[in-house]
């Protein structure tokens, strides 16, 4: 019977595998206490045993070392686990195989960023809800017959799966996603209560609203350099000292390529051609001083009939902590509108301080609405936000431009604390 120590992090569905396999088994898995992610596994002493410094890993009382969560889990299993004889022993690995390449990567592609783990694309997204659908249709198609994925009891294939499906059921798969798959829903619940499950994965509920993709938790994750800082600017070092969080390490698809993207058409392709020269602005305004050379040149010519002003608030204030935490929200917001740059400007102001502070900001951009609605893929913040359009021929809106592209004035009374420029 195999026994040893199991390395992994809390909640980790691949080691799930090889704890859930040793409950049927009866061999002694104990999980090392500890091991801390990003520090052990990356030490002298377990890369030696541990080439890629991945987890899960296992080190049998023996000494053998070994990576790969299925190949664990089959060292803790049993015959029975793993296949009664030579053809049960294939469809099982023909299962495993199934859940590692037509399961896994689109439930990470589609989980992780509603996770804050990864970076959100819809294209992306959609191809991955797609994939998630035809593999669950398979499993339906093939357990509408059958009570278990191969012979009459559990073995490593329903292990297998079921370990790869629980980010999905956890977070996505909702009543109505799921509705048409009866008979992978009874399959997988009946697998989930079982006590060999439930002593390794705990009370698990299913979704009930799928999760989105949550910018906050993305830009807390990852310290983003997104904006562009006007080096001239007087109050640019308050910008400097605030020091990113490290990025804390999170599991990672198992070396799983992400498809790149197929280009799209340029939402602004149809638009009238304009005598407003948006790059020869934004020189102005990195190069030379804002109030004598930069709005100037803006006010003089800004082509009103083809360009818009608008006013943004963040409408989740009450929500923001740390001012670097919500510098990072903003850098992330400009990051994935970055095709958006050739046709817009903006000044975003942080207002305020630790655990008190508020977003909001100037946009320019080509035409009369909310330039977001053009691409799908600019959409993912900006619902987060409340939006206004000014009339370019008031004073009131030419104060306001120039306190948030100068980053100075009285704001409404509110505190300035950093500016982040989209251009």
């Amino acid at each position: 019977m195999a026994s040893g120590t199991l390395y992994t992090f809390p909640d980790n569905f691949r080691a799930f595998k090889a704890l859930i396999a040793a409950q049927y088994s009866g061999a002694d898995v104990k999980i090392s206490p500890g091991f801390k992610f990003g520090e052990t596994n990356k030490s002298k002493s377990f890369l030696e045993k541990f080439p890629l410094g991945k987890v899960p890993a296992f080190e049998s009382t023996a000494g053998d070392c070994l990576f790969e969560s299925n190949a664990i889990a089959q060292f803790v299993s049993n015959a029975q686990l793993m296949g009664a004889n030579a053809k049960d022993a294939a469809y099982v690995q023909q299962w495993i195989n199934f859940a590692e390449n037509e399961i896994l990567p689109a439930s990470c592609t589609w989980v992780y960023p509603c996770l804050g783990i990864t970076q959100f694309n819809k294209q992306e997204t959609e191809k991955a809800k797609e994939q998630v659908k035809k593999a669950l249709g398979v499993l339906n198609g093939h357990l509408s017959k059958r009570t278990f994925l191969v012979g009459e009891r559990i073995s490593q294939a329903d292990i297998a799966v079921a370990c790869n499906l629980l980010q999905l059921y956890k977070y996505v798969l909702d009543p109505s996603f799921r509705a048409s798959f009866v008979h992978t829903n009874r399959w997988f619940t009946t697998l989930i209560n079982q006590p060999q499950f439930s002593a390794v994965i705990g009370s698990f509920n299913l979704c009930n609203k799928m999760a989105e993709f949550d910018s906050k938790k993305y830009a807390e994750l990852h310290g983003q350099q997104g904006g562009s800082n006007k080096k001239e600017k007087a109050k640019a070092p308050k910008q400097e000292k605030a020091t990113p969080k490290k990025k804390e390490k999170e599991p990672e698809p198992e070396e799983e390529e992400e498809e790149k993207p197929k280009e799209s058409k340029d939402p602004f392709a149809s638009f009238p051609k304009s005598t407003f020269n948006m790059d020869e602005f934004k020189r102005e305004y990195s190069n030379k001083d804002t109030l004598t050379a930069a709005l100037p040149y803006f006010w003089k010519n800004l082509d009103k009939e083809n360009f818009s002003i608008w006013y943004c608030e963040y409408k989740y204030n009450d929500e923001l902590a740390k001012i670097f935490m919500t510098a990072n929200l903003v850098n992330g917001m400009f990051q994935r509108l970055e095709k958006l740059r050739k046709n817009a400007f903006a000044s975003m102001c942080i207002f305020g301080e630790d655990n008190k502070n508020s977003i909001s900001g100037i946009w320019v951009w080509r035409g009369h609405g909310l330039a977001f609605e053009l691409s799908p893929d600019w959409q993912i913040d900006y619902e987060s936000y409340s939006w206004k359009k000014l009339d370019a021929n008031t004073e009131e809106t030419k104060k306001l431009v120039q306190e948030y592209f100068a980053w100075e004035g009285d704001f409404g009374g509110k505190k300035f604390n950093q500016g982040k420029i989209f251009k």
